[in-house]
């Protein structure tokens, strides 16, 4: 798929075209959130994840990194941080990127003990991750026994700066990296692959990423979801 650039010009026609296709069907999220408000003035939570693996099917969520974001700017002193223990063993893979290990979290509750942590920080508010389709696989996975469900799409910071900074997809899908979407825009990284310090760097894109393509004109969350839209 080739990602346009957003400009001044064309994003009118961008979101119209965006928005019919995600919008256009019975149970859109709009029915529980508010989409047509600013942004500035929406509640939004910056979600990251680490897991034992990529396989929401098979693998499990080790920890959970949460930025509340309000009145466009994040609430560092209310985020949430947790280890989580899971029921399966973590892949070498995972442990190279993390540098979590099974005796890291022998002492961490299990999900179903964070479980109102977990709600509590997702509850009313959109959802914002970097490359949200594991964020999302593994909490809608992990939330459904549960009765929980995630009715809203996630707003995704990689296609975000991607349409925002013009950046071409990578031909194997691969999409661009936290932090060199930060970097891009003179922004730090906070902590790489720790589930805390990657909300953080997300949270300040993201918020970095609105406020650019505000600039010319209001911006709403259906916007943002549009083009959060791949």
């Amino acid at each position: 798929m080739n990602t346009p650039t957003v400009q001044a010009g064309s994003l009118s026609i961008l979101l119209q075209s965006m928005a019919a296709g995600m919008f256009g069907g019975a149970g859109s999220y709009g029915d529980v959130l508010s989409l047509d408000c600013p942004w500035q003035n929406a509640d939004f939570c910056v979600v990251d994840i680490e897991t034992t693996g990529l396989n929401c099917r098979r693998d499990r969520i080790i920890s959970f990194g949460a930025v509340p974001v309000s009145g466009g700017r994040a609430i560092v002193a209310e985020s949430t941080y947790t280890l989580i223990k899971p029921e399966c063993r973590i892949s070498e893979e995972s442990i190279k990127i993390h540098a979590l290990r099974q005796s890291d979290l022998v002492d961490a509750p299990t999900l179903d003990e964070c479980l109102d942590d977990l709600s509590s920080a997702l509850d009313g508010r959109f959802l914002v991750a970097h490359s949200a389709w594991i964020e999302r696989g593994f909490l809608r996975r992990a939330l459904k026994p549960h009765g929980i469900r995630l009715l809203q799409p996630i707003l995704d910071t990689a296609t975000l700066a991607q349409r925002c900074l013009g950046i071409t997809p990578d031909p194997g899908g691969h999409q661009i990296s936290l932090e060199y979407a930060s970097s891009m825009l003179g922004l730090p990284a906070h902590t790489p692959h720790h589930a805390l310090g990657d909300a953080m760097t997300t949270a300040q894109l993201f918020l970095a990423l609105a406020g650019r393509i505000s600039a010319d004109r209001p911006l709403s969350v259906a916007d943002l979801a549009a083009l959060s839209h791949i």
